[in-house]
C-alpha cells in the first residue's frame, strides 16, 4: 500500500474483504446446497470463514488471556494484569500472580513498536511467569491517541522506558525484543549517567537491530536505498475520522502489515490455502495453529508517522546508536557510561529480520562494562520469532536467560558455573512451534 491510498481508503479495502468473506459463508452454509454433492459451496463457506475472520482480526487488539501459573501446592494462582503507569503512548503493565509471593526476579519485557500490539510476546510473558515477576510495556495504537496529545518519536520512547525502569526500581532486569534493544540500551546509559542508583541489574537484548550495518538483511537494504522523502510519500497518512486520533499522520498497520505479508508472501498464500481446506474438510479449529498465529499476526497497530521516521532515519540511515552519537532532548546519550549492568545479547542464525552481529555489537560498545558481565549467545537454526517464543526459547534461550539473571543480581549467584554462552550454543534445535517461524517482523 502506498501513499497514493488513503487511510479511509485502506480501511474500506479492509471493511470490503470482511464484507465479502462473510457473504460467502453465509451463501456457503445455506442448507438448501446440503443437497448438492457439489464441493464449491463447502469451499466457499470455507474461503468466507478464513476471509472473513482475517480480515476481522486486522482492527482488533488481542486480549492477553494469560493462563493461571500452577504452584507448588496443588492450586492454580490466576494472572492478573494491572496497569502500574498510565501514559499517553503506552502503559507499564504488571502480570500479578495471585497468592503468591513476587519473584526475586523482577523482569521488564520491552515489547516492539514495530505494528504489532505488545501481545506478540503472549507466551514470552507465560513462559516467565512461573519463574519471575513479569511487567511489559504495552504500546498504545496510534489511531486511537488524540492529536491534542503530541508527538511520540523515538526520543520519547526512550524517554518512557527511562521512566518505567526508574519507578520499578534497581533490582530490575530489562528483556528487549527486537526493535526497542538499541532504546533499551540508550535509556539504560542516561540511567547510568545521570541517576546510577537507578539503572537497571541486567539487560537481555534479543534480535534488536543496535547496529544495522553489522550484517545486512531485506529491512537494512530499505532503509538506505529509499530516502526519507520518498518514504515519508510513500507510507505516512493521516488517520480517518472513524477514529479518536483523527488527523495524526501515522504509518498505517494495514501498510505495515501489507509489507510483513510481502517479505514472505508464497509461505503466507501457502498457509491461508491450507487452512482453506482444512475448514471445508471440518479439520479446522478455533485454536488449531493457523488461527492462533494469524490472529497475533493480523492484529496490527497503527505508528506515529515521527515515531516510525525517526526510526528509519537515527537508527538505520545514521546509526546514532551504533556510532554512539544519540540524544534525547538535546542531551548526548553516551553508552560507554554503562558500567555496572551486565547485559546479554541473543540471536537466531537464521534471523532474515535483524540478523546475526546486529544485536552482538551492542557488547563492544559497552566497553565499560567488565567482560565478565557480557554474556552472548547464537541459537542455531532459529529464526526472528524462535528466538523469543518458539521452542529455541523455551528449551535453550530461557534458561542461558534465568542463569543470566540470576548471576547478575549478586555475588553469591555470580559464582555459579556459566552454561553454553558461546556464540555457537550446544543445541541444533531447527523450527519454532509455528510453520512460519521466523517471519514474523519486529
Amino acid at each position: 500500500m502506498t501513499g497514493i491510498v488513503s487511510y479511509d481508503a485502506m480501511e474500506t479495502i479492509r471493511n470490503t474483504n470482511e464484507w465479502l468473506g462473510a457473504t460467502a459463508r453465509a451463501i456457503g452454509s445455506y442448507p438448501a446446497f446440503a443437497l448438492s454433492l457439489n464441493p464449491a459451496f463447502k469451499l466457499m463457506s470455507a474461503w468466507g470463514r478464513v476471509t472473513e475472520r482475517s480480515f476481522a482480526r486486522m482492527v482488533i487488539k488481542p486480549g492477553w488471556q494469560i493462563p493461571a501459573i500452577p504452584g507448588t501446592d496443588g492450586q492454580d494462582h490466576i494472572v492478573y494484569i494491572e496497569p502500574v503507569m498510565r501514559r499517553a503512548f503506552g502503559d507499564l503493565l504488571h502480570f500479578r500472580v495471585a497468592r503468591r509471593e513476587p519473584s526475586q526476579r523482577k523482569v521488564l519485557l520491552v515489547a516492539p513498536m514495530s505494528g504489532h500490539y505488545a501481545t506478540l510476546l503472549r507466551s514470552t510473558v507465560v513462559s516467565l511467569l512461573p519463574d519471575c515477576d513479569v511487567y511489559v510495556t504495552d504500546w498504545h495504537n496510534a489511531r486511537d491517541i488524540p492529536v491534542s496529545e503530541g508527538k511520540f518519536d523515538v526520543e520519547d520512547y526512550t524517554s518512557y522506558l527511562v521512566d518505567f525502569i526508574k519507578h520499578l526500581g534497581p533490582e530490575t532486569n530489562i528483556i528487549a525484543v527486537c526493535q526497542p534493544a538499541p532504546l533499551a540500551l540508550a535509556a539504560t546509559a542516561i540511567l547510568a549517567e545521570q541517576e546510577p542508583e537507578a539503572q537497571p541489574r541486567s539487560l537481555t537484548l534479543i534480535g534488536g537491530p543496535v547496529n544495522p550495518d553489522a550484517a545486512a538483511t531485506e529491512v537494512t537494504d530499505f532503509g538506505n536505498r529509499v530516502t526519507m522523502g520518498e518514504l515519508e510519500h510513500l507510507v505516512i497518512q493521516s488517520v480517518g475520522f472513524k477514529y479518536r486520533g483523527a488527523g495524526r499522520m501515522v504509518y498505517p498497520g494495514l501498510a505495515q502489515l501489507s509489507s510483513f505479508i510481502a517479505m514472505n508472501a508464497e509461505t503466507h498464500a501457502g498457509a491461508f490455502i491450507d487452512q482453506i481446506f482444512a475448514e471445508a474438510r471440518g479439520d479446522a479449529n478455533e485454536g488449531d495453529k493457523h488461527n492462533k498465529f494469524y490472529d497475533e499476526y493480523l492484529a496490527v497497530m497503527d505508528m506515529t508517522a515521527e515515531f516510525y521516521l525517526s526510526t528509519v532515519e537515527r537508527i538505520f540511515k545514521n546509526l546514532e546508536i551504533a556510532q554512539n552519537n544519540f540524544t534525547v532532548n538535546g542531551t548526548p546519550v553516551d553508552i560507554t557510561k554503562i558500567k555496572d549492568v551486565a547485559i546479554m545479547t541473543v540471536e537466531g542464525a537464521n534471523d532474515d529480520i535483524s540478523a546475526p552481529g546486529q544485536c552482538v555489537a551492542a557488547l563492544e560498545m559497552c566497553s565499560g562494562v567488565p567482560e565478565d558481565k557480557k554474556v552472548q549467545h547464537l541459537e542455531p537454526g532459529a529464526g526472528h520469532y524462535g528466538i523469543f517464543a518458539g521452542k529455541s526459547w523455551r528449551l535453550n534461550i530461557r534458561p542461558l536467560v534465568l542463569d543470566f539473571i540470576d548471576e547478575a543480581a549478586g555475588p553469591a549467584e555470580a559464582e555459579k558455573p556459566r552454561k553454553r554462552r558461546t556464540r555457537g550454543g550446544d543445541s541444533a534445535m531447527t523450527g519454532d512451534d509455528l510453520g512460519t517461524d521466523g517471519k514474523m517482523a519486529v
